[in-house]
């Protein structure tokens, strides 16, 4: 028997079933739970994105955002909207600009 303990998406039980093995599971119902077990699934999905940088594992890292988002009140459009923002106040990463130190 092999132990994950972390949040999977909705079909995932079913698909182990189909393939023939017995999931064990249970549904996160207490609220900082489950924002914790998504922000665990963040890390989760961005370490795999840093292992194979690829359209598939940069679109688990959106779903678990978006879910994130969700959980904390917000639509996918306010996300957007926030991330259009920034960009413009702050700028995005196109330059490549990678801060070493700074003098104080």
């Amino acid at each position: 028997m092999k132990t994950y303990n972390k949040l999977v998406r909705d079909k995932i039980p079913n698909i182990i079933k189909a393939n023939g093995d017995i999931p064990y599971t249970r549904i996160l119902s207490d609220e900082k739970e489950y924002l914790i077990a998504l922000i665990d699934k963040l890390f989760e999905e961005a370490q795999e994105l840093k292992d194979n940088p690829s359209l598939e594992e940069l679109a688990d890292v959106l779903e678990v955002i978006y879910a994130i988002g969700k959980k904390l009140g917000f639509t996918t459009n306010q996300i957007e909207s926030a991330r259009k923002e920034k960009k413009s106040l702050r700028g995005g990463f196109s330059n490549r600009v990678f801060l070493e130190k700074v003098d104080e």
